[in-house]
């Protein structure tokens, strides 16, 4: 027995001493004592909400959630529907908010960051203050004050600016006119999807092409005759299933068509030109780091500075610049939280404040709200590590 004794701690010695043993076994230590310390914290709520007569249970989100939204374009929402019908147009809405701000803060920060290192001094310089002065103001002023402004210096609906009679625009919004899908639509639908993957393909064997013989083809008009032609050809040999519903003033607003509220507007444009100042130097930092050899090369090739710019520097850039965009496209989608501050409707103000206050579920609705963030970070940090790779250097 003491033989086997003194066998099994050698063995356990020896095991420790193993780098990649030693470091697996740290590893479930930490883990277990996380998970440890966790579950008794949720135990000490549990307990906690039990004293004071609080039960721990999502079963509010059946109840009717007693309370309107005046935003919500993709569901059709009612006081009468459930919290979680609620919580679903708050989520929809800080998606919303998140994607659009995403797009045009990366337009406009790419714009902007070219813009500082352009040879004319003028418009380097009013780059240059716009981005200083959008840094150095709390994000939250910028969304107060284009919310201001659209509200108090648009009109009221019945003096609405028109745009062709068609598009409206007042403080109460901006109304286009709203698609209505008729039979026949899903299959021009269909058709649009087949030449989308069809042009993506296109684009993957001309790419291929190049590479191998060097012969260059006219990949954009190519996809867009693709894409544009059998879209339409589709759209017509199926009747033209579309039509228009155009907005109207009835009353002391407009109805019908679609409705862009000044809440949705605001934020939306004050999020996307705050973020897009922090994008600008993060382009502006990568282009600067690509070598002055490149465009050298590239000009004694006899190509413009357009060209140079759109082939040879901004490929290479793009390597240094998307890993810290991650960070600006997080920051944007969590900054949407402060929607509420001016009346927009999105997960925070939904599921995290009046359902909150309405239930008392402050941990329920809490964990909800976490849970929505988390998840767009995650897909967002996924996404773009999934493109930081595809440009990264092959080497063959």
């Amino acid at each position: 027995m003491a033989i086997a004794s003194v066998e099994n701690r050698s063995s356990i010695a020896s095991l420790w001493r193993n780098k990649e043993a030693r470091s697996v076994i740290v590893q479930i230590i930490t883990v277990t004592v996380v998970f440890a310390l966790v579950a008794l914290a949720l135990r000490n709520v549990a307990v906690n909400l039990e004293a004071i007569g609080k039960e721990f249970s999502f079963d509010f989100l059946t109840a009717p959630a007693a309370y309107d939204i005046t935003f919500s374009p993709f569901l059709d929402y009612t006081s009468r529907d459930t919290h979680l019908i609620a919580a679903a147009v708050g989520i929809l809405n800080t998606l919303l908010v998140a994607v659009c701000g995403i797009a045009f803060a990366t337009l406009l920060g790419f714009t902007m960051g070219v813009l500082r290192l352009s040879g004319n001094w003028l418009i380097s310089r009013m780059a240059y203050v716009f981005i200083e002065f959008t840094r150095n103001v709390p994000v939250l002023l910028h969304i107060l004050l284009v919310h201001g402004i659209v509200v108090t210096t648009l009109p009221a609906p019945r003096n609405a600016i028109g745009i062709g009679d068609t598009m409206f625009v007042s403080n109460r919004g901006f109304y286009v006119p709203a698609p209505v899908f008729e039979d026949g639509a899903g299959i021009v639908g269909a058709v649009l999807v087949i030449a989308i993957v069809a042009a993506m393909g296109f684009r993957r064997w001309a790419k291929r092409m190049q590479d191998e013989t060097g012969k260059i083809y006219p990949v954009f008009w190519i996809c867009t005759g693709i894409v544009a032609g059998a879209t339409a050809v589709a759209f017509l040999a199926a009747g033209m299933p579309l039509s228009w519903e155009v907005p109207a003033l009835k009353g002391f607003n407009f109805k019908g068509g679609m409705a862009l509220k000044p809440e949705f507007l605001a934020l939306w444009l004050a999020l996307s030109y705050y973020t897009s100042c922090f994008i600008a130097e993060i382009v502006r930092a990568g282009i600067l780091a690509v070598s002055h050899g490149q465009t050298e090369a590239a000009h004694a090739l006899g190509l413009r500075p357009n060209r140079t710019l759109q082939l040879v520097v901004i490929p290479q850039a793009l390597r240094i610049i998307v890993p810290p965009l991650v960070s600006q496209y997080l920051n944007l989608t969590k900054n949407s939280s402060l929607a509420i501050a001016i009346g927009y409707m999105d997960v925070v103000a939904t599921i995290g404040g009046i359902s909150l206050m309405q239930t008392g579920k402050e941990v329920e609705t809490m964990i909800i709200v976490l849970g929505v963030y988390l998840v767009f970070s995650l897909t967002i940090s996924a996404f773009m590590n999934w493109f930081n790779r595809s440009i990264r250097l092959k080497e063959r």
